[in-house]
């Protein structure tokens, strides 16, 4: 662990702290994006939020809300898109105990690398209460937001599988109403693969691959930390195929993240992804229905297992507006707060008590709903040097697919990459 934060830090601190070239909201907002703003001198109830939702197009609807229900001013700060330069950011604020900012919404994998590096502050006490707390998805707070003494760190803003999503009329063109196991998923590929398309698209870069990989390592029933295991092999070996073998998806996709990939899909050159969430992109393209791009259920292989994930506000340790943030923090985990990420930012709510309320409708409910009943549900497996193991296990699967490299020399390096991290 000392080893990854020595070198981790050595590169993030040499980026300066600064938070120059994000957007801000007034004048102090613009103080927090220079980096010169003093928290000591903030509000008695005025906080500064670090967010990834500055570009959503009702960001300044969820902003007014959160503020007038909260009774906090919100100054914020944007994060960065990219995945790599995000987490060297936040790392730089925390590590360094940087003040000017408050409330940082961060994901699994900030989360993973954060809870047990005492910068974060324990939430049990002040926000989770136990009516809270028994309404979040508990595998999950076990397995992400609670530090190894046993402090909750964050709160969840959503609830978000990574589901496989469909394109109605490739599924309609190929004669089939359903994929419901290994074989349909196959027969579904191979039947939409032709003229330039294909059955499935990936998103193969190498930070972002991790979640397919892991998702088949789940369906086939392996164990993303034993590459013995038959079940862990079969699922490279299944997605070595598809690009390889059956050439249902193309090998040139190793060079996609989410953005790259969902335009594909919109654009119709994928019958099928796996992706998060509730369909924003496709909506907003104005193909997501049910006649179109929709979700459905996970196909069964040796079983049906799904990941969820969530983006969660956690409060930074050296916060000089703690009793500000909590107000924040407890708003975010009321029943407002969650319909306020629904309604403004499509995000499904982390309680099942606000999930099951009538304000939240739709068919995403009721596939959701199917997921919960029948798949297992599983945080997705990370170790605490997280994104250095996503990017090597990213740069080993790739190494594979394109024949640089055996499966048996894959499964060995990864086996490899497992100890040296945990």
């Amino acid at each position: 662990m000392k080893r990854f934060w020595s070198l981790f830090l050595t590169g993030s601190l040499t980026i300066a702290v600064a938070l120059s070239g994000c957007s801000g909201n007034g004048s102090k907002a613009n103080e927090a994006t220079s980096g010169t703003k003093d928290a000591g001198n903030a509000g008695k109830d005025e906080i500064t939020l670090y967010t990834i939702q500055s570009t959503n197009p009702k960001f300044k609807d969820w902003l007014k809300e959160a503020q007038e229900k909260s009774g906090v001013k919100i100054n914020w700060v944007a994060a960065p898109t990219d995945s790599d330069t995000r987490q060297q950011k936040v790392s730089t604020i925390l590590s360094s105990g940087d003040n000017t900012v408050d409330i940082l919404e961060i994901n699994d994998e900030m989360a993973t690398s954060f809870k047990n590096a005492g910068w974060l502050e324990p939430l049990q006490d002040t926000v989770l209460a136990d009516d809270v707390l028994k309404q979040l998805p508990q595998g999950y707070m076990k397995d992400m937001l609670t530090s190894s003494k046993g402090d909750l760190i964050g709160v969840p803003s959503y609830t978000g599988y990574l589901g496989l999503w469909v394109d109605q009329k490739k599924l309609d063109a190929a004669g089939m109403t359903s994929i419901n196991n290994e074989e349909d998923f196959v027969k579904f590929m191979k039947a939409t693969t032709k003229d330039g398309q294909y059955g499935y698209g990936g998103s193969w870069e190498k930070t972002y691959v991790f979640n397919e990989i892991a998702t088949f390592v789940n369906l086939f029933g392996g164990d993303y930390f034993d590459w013995s295991n038959e079940g862990s092999r079969r699922a490279v070996k299944f997605m070595y195929d598809m690009a390889n073998t059956w050439k249902v998806t193309p090998v040139d996709q190793i060079a996609d993240k989410y953005e790259q990939m969902n335009q594909k899909f919109i654009d119709g050159k994928y019958a099928s992804v796996f992706m998060w969430g509730t369909g924003t992109d496709y909506k907003q393209a104005d193909r997501y229905g049910e006649d179109q791009i929709h979700m459905i259920n996970m196909p069964k292989f040796a079983k049906r297992s799904i990941f969820t994930d969530s983006w969660s506000y956690v409060l930074n340790s050296a916060s000089k507006n703690k009793d500000a943030a909590i107000k924040f923090l407890k708003y975010a985990a009321s029943e407002d707060g969650e319909l306020s990420g629904w309604k403004n930012f499509d995000r499904y709510p982390a309680r099942a008590d606000v999930a099951a309320k009538e304000a939240v409708t739709g068919d995403i409910k009721t596939v959701y709903n199917e997921i919960q009943s029948t798949n297992e549900v599983h945080g997705r497996p990370m170790l605490p040097q997280t994104m250095e193991f996503i990017s090597e296990m990213g740069t080993l699967f790739q190494n594979y697919i394109q024949d640089k490299i055996t499966l048996d020399d894959f499964c060995k390096k990864a086996q490899e990459a497992v100890e040296r991290y945990k």
